[in-house]
């Protein structure tokens, strides 16, 4: 299989910079202390409130004017879709075509058609949406956009983040991120050990899908895995096989967090920040609640992947954390 590193990661950065936004690394106003700052590497900031934008345009900017012609496609639970979606209107694509679970909220399939693709509900969560979706981009000739599985230039995408987070602020000692299917992750990771030796990458994960978790544990790559009720569905469903191949030489620990802090998290950016993010994007703030003991860098910068929550789960938040 093939691997990437950071010079495939600083290229992607060079590619993408005139299409993407150099999101805000934003100093907490709540957390820490004279000895510990904390700050949010605010990806709800992309024009398509995600970070899926860098890898997507990685990806795409690679392609021959004959798979242009023919279209792309794309598997999602919803970020990943938009940003294809969005990607695709600004490289004149025509046609793109987004499969979504059938659960999806209702505010990332607008935004998909927002910015032109076309989108197919299929199966009851990700795993099956995925199945169904790769059958249906083979039979239609399109090529798909990867959001995680092996794909090196999405991968090399998203780490980009790393590399901006590090320009930003050469300080930062310490850098938390989600992992769903595990492209961001292994991305970051893999820039920010290879920027800075000696930096600390946490991944975390939710309690009601700990796919890498259990994938490392029981040495198979969970490439489908059971889901408890999340809030997070960009974090539900199984990992990368190139995520499972890499990650865990590069990332310092994996955090398991609860949905209840998740839940915390969110609605902490909400009240007292003043960031709307999704949960899934939460996940970084709750691990640092969860384990202060491990998150304990004097500059610590949590990725806020995403803000593409829609109004009732908001409601619902704040709701259940009165």
């Amino acid at each position: 299989m093939q691997q990437f590193t950071i010079a495939d990661v600083r290229k992607a950065l060079d590619a993408i910079r005139p299409y993407v936004r150099r999101t805000p690394l934003e100093e907490s106003y709540y957390l820490g202390d004279t000895d510990h700052r904390f700050y949010f590497k605010l990806e709800s900031f992309q024009r398509a409130k995600s970070f899926k934008i860098r890898g997507a345009l990685n990806k795409m900017l690679s392609l021959t004017e004959e798979q242009r012609r023919r279209g792309v496609g794309a598997v999602s639970s919803g970020n990943h879709g938009s940003s294809v979606s969005y990607a695709a209107s600004l490289l004149g694509i025509e046609r793109a075509v987004v499969v979504v679970p059938e659960p999806t909220p209702k505010s990332k399939v607008d935004k998909i058609r927002y910015f032109g693709a076309e989108v197919k509900l299929m199966g009851r969560n990700y795993d099956e949406a995925h199945a169904l979706g790769m059958e249906y981009i083979r039979q239609e000739g399109l090529t798909n956009i990867d959001s995680c599985h092996e794909d090196v230039l999405v991968y090399a995408g998203q780490g980009t983040v790393a590399l901006e987070i590090l320009e930003q602020n050469p300080e930062i000692d310490t850098i938390v991120v989600p992992i769903g299917g595990g492209g961001i992750a292994t991305g970051v990771a893999v820039a920010a050990k290879a920027a800075k030796p000696g930096i600390k990458v946490f991944g975390v994960q939710t309690a009601a899908c700990p796919a890498m978790v259990r994938s490392y544990a029981d040495g198979v790559c969970y490439e489908e895995y059971p889901t408890e009720e999340s809030l997070c569905e960009a974090l539900v469903g199984g990992v990368g096989r190139l995520s499972y191949a890499m990650l865990r030489d590069y990332v310092d620990d994996i955090l398991v967090v609860s949905e209840a802090s998740i839940r915390k998290a969110a609605a902490f950016m909400l009240t007292e920040e003043k960031y709307v993010v999704e949960a899934s994007a939460a996940t970084t703030l709750a691990a640092a609640m969860e384990y202060p003991e491990q998150v304990n860098g004097h500059h610590v910068a949590l990725v806020m992947t995403g803000g593409n929550i829609d109004g009732a789960t908001i409601r619902k938040i704040l709701r259940e954390t009165e």
